[in-house]
């Protein structure tokens, strides 16, 4: 297992290794260049591994009333669609197991 925080664990050498499962725990929403860093998490992610994101998804009640944009840290903001336009984007499957829970899979290596 690795570990990579940009504050409490800043090991870049993390980002050069490819990985079967990656998890984004609370962290997607912290990310200036979502586009960037998504594709960088492709590039690591092996054929057949999976993404695991948690984060809160915005849903239909008023932006300025939730509590998830209080937090200074939170710049990028997701809805269920924005986890599909990524998977289908990347042609990863998605699962949803809970409401703040996305899986991706990148599917495995076509062999001939």
């Amino acid at each position: 297992m690795s570990v990579y925080d940009p504050f409490f664990a800043p090991d870049p050498a993390v980002l050069d290794g490819s990985y079967d499962f990656i998890t984004c725990t609370e962290t997607v929403e912290h990310f200036f260049s979502p586009a960037d860093e998504f594709e960088r998490l492709n590039k690591m992610l092996r054929n057949g591994g999976w993404l695991g994101v948690m984060t809160e998804m915005r849903n239909d009640s008023s932006f300025e009333n939730w509590w998830y944009t209080r937090d200074p840290t939170h710049v990028c903001f997701y809805r269920v669609e924005t986890m599909e336009w990524i998977a289908l984007h990347f042609g990863w499957t998605l699962e949803r197991p809970h409401r703040n829970v996305t899986l991706f899979r990148k599917p495995p290596a076509i062999r001939e």
